[in-house]
């Protein structure tokens, strides 16, 4: 019931307790226990025990691991409707290294916090675990408390459908720490259920987690759309020389470095839309292509970076950071040019004049420059390169990307210095929410209604922003790119069609507004990650029944 202030805080935390007590660490046997655990749980449910079709475990689609989403679905019988609300949240966790030798009691919150009373820890962790406000563990904040909030709500819905004007659909996925194959294939499923239910999805609540934004921050964050995501690379080739006759050649290496300071952290590369600002991009991973040691410089180097997005599009990024790179490489020859002259004159030998010049091509200008110049030769060949390369297991598919370049770069004629740009990895689509569609305002209004109404309940401010500021399977329940924008992720992506394929069209297909509202915490991926019980366990399901019941009822 919309007005209802739900009881949530022991039937949460007994699912939320649940669900971290199960190790699902990604890409391991874990996501196939926890999605079975679940199914087992909600075929317990009268529910779906009357209607077993309502509930389904699947298989995800090309993926190289074996795990499964658990899909399910209520119909309401308070009025007939087909307006339908997708309440989404992964089943997966990030590994436990961290907790080294205690890592077995990393998936057991109650002997965990025993353990960590005698630990030296932080201050304000130490107040909070000594509150007994706080669950600490695996899992329990990023997202499991989410995804136990949604739990509830289903059940309620299960058991009282005559209270619910439409339907409820709830995606539990796996692999959203890693590549989201999830997902994608949970999507699939979503499209068959519009065509043979014919729901109208009108809005998707996510639950994943949120965090203060600055030392102090006492706001918890509520918020429409997302932050995009994409990782632009970097093949980086040299001119090859002994190290005894260093200026003689052009260390590739020395040249990624340049790029790393022009791009790491630099504000200007930060995007500012709606008043809130992207982080800058960071390295991820800055190495040489060399296989062993010897005395030559390298041949080639690679690097890529964090790129996050909130109205810029993949075309626009591309292009920004081929401008980018010229900058870097420009520095860089002219450092290399100063310092070689630098050492001519405590050497005593004669300068020689230094020859190369910055060049930078996409992937694709290099794809097609090849293509042109040695046809079917070429394009066959890379075919069964990419081919033959998907046997090495030692592979991601942004090492798998940077093999391809490397390769595609041995048929270049014109061998001097050069970088190439390119995507190696998943976009994570962009999402604005700003009100441009009915269904638009309609989410917006019941989430503003929502935080009006249960503000009184708690002691902090609940604050909505417009872009959820980390990566999360929210990107792929709509897009904001036009095809046009969004076509450099494939034709820019040497993995595409081979390692790696996104059908950016099944997104488009479901298209429907999507907000985040999740468990509150500190330290997700840490060591110490912990969730506030009352925020996460009491306030996150009514505001989130709120919005489904304001949603719903229009």
């Amino acid at each position: 019931m919309a007005d209802a202030f739900f009881d949530s805080r022991e039937e949460v935390l007994s699912l939320t307790k649940r669900l971290v007590g199960i190790n699902s660490i990604v890409n391991t046997e874990g996501e196939v226990v926890i999605a079975h655990s679940l199914y087992t749980l909600l075929s317990s449910y009268p529910y779906f025990m009357e209607n077993p079709d309502n509930l389904v475990i699947e298989q995800t689609v090309n993926d190289e691991y074996e795990r499964y989403n658990v899909l399910a679905f209520v119909k309401g019988t308070k009025r007939p409707s087909n307006r339908t609300v997708i309440l989404m949240g992964h089943t997966d966790t990030v590994g436990v290294g961290d907790f080294n030798k205690l890592h077995e009691y990393a998936f057991s919150p109650d002997d965990w916090m025993e353990i960590l009373k005698e630990e030296d820890i932080p201050e304000t962790a130490r107040d909070q675990l000594d509150s007994g406000d706080w669950l600490f563990g695996r899992g329990a904040l990023d997202m499991k408390s989410g995804l136990a909030s949604h739990l509830y709500l289903l059940r309620y819905y299960a058991e009282n459908p005559h209270q619910l004007a439409g339907n409820l659909v709830l995606v539990a996925e796996c692999d959203e720490e890693d590549s989201s194959n999830g997902i994608l294939s949970a999507l699939k499923t979503l499209k068959q259920w519009k065509k043979q239910h014919r729901f109208d999805y009108v809005a998707a609540i996510n639950a994943d987690f949120v965090a203060p934004r600055y030392e102090g921050d006492p706001n918890r964050y509520i918020y429409k759309g997302t932050v995009g995501k994409l990782l632009p690379s970097f093949f980086v080739t040299g001119a090859e020389t002994h190290v005894g006759a260093a200026f003689e050649g052009l260390d590739p290496n020395f040249v990624v470095s340049e790029l790393t300071k022009q791009l790491s952290y630099n504000p200007a590369l930060c995007n500012e839309a709606y008043g809130e600002v992207t982080m800058p991009p960071v390295s991820l991973k800055q190495i040489d292509l060399k296989p062993a040691y010897d005395v030559q410089t390298a041949l080639s180097a690679y690097a890529y970076y964090n790129f996050f997005i909130h109205s810029w599009s993949p075309k626009y990024v591309l292009n920004l950071l081929k401008e980018q790179a010229e900058i870097a490489f420009k520095r860089a020859l002219t450092i290399f040019e100063e310092r070689y002259k630098q050492f001519c004159h405590v050497s005593g030998q004669k300068v020689q004049e230094i020859t190369w010049n910055p060049r930078v091509f996409t992937y694709e200008e290099m794809n097609q420059m090849l293509t042109n110049a040695h046809g079917v030769a070429y394009t066959n060949h890379m075919e069964m390169f990419k081919k033959e390369l998907l046997n090495d297991d030692t592979l991601d598919i942004r090492m798998y990307a940077a093999r391809v370049v490397e390769e595609a770069w041995k048929w270049m004629e014109d061998k001097n210095p050069t970088i190439i740009v390119f995507y190696s990895s998943l976009y994570s689509p962009r999402i604005e929410l700003t009100g441009k569609t009915k269904q638009e305002k309609i989410v917006i209004e019941g989430l503003e209604k929502a935080v009006e109404e249960i503000q009184p309940n708690y002691q902090y401010p609940i604050v909505t922003k417009n872009f959820y500021p980390y990566i999360s399977d929210m990107s792929f329940m709509a897009l904001s790119d036009s095809d046009q924008d969004l076509a450099p992720v494939a034709d820019n992506n040497p993995s595409w069609g081979s390692k790696f394929y996104v059908n950016y069209q099944d997104i488009r297909d479901i298209n429907v507004p999507v907000i985040n509202i999740g468990p509150y915490g500190i330290d997700a991926h840490k060591k110490l990650e912990r969730m506030e019980m009352t925020y996460s366990l009491e306030i996150v399901p009514n505001l989130t029944n709120r919005v489904i019941q304001h949603v719903l009822n229009h």
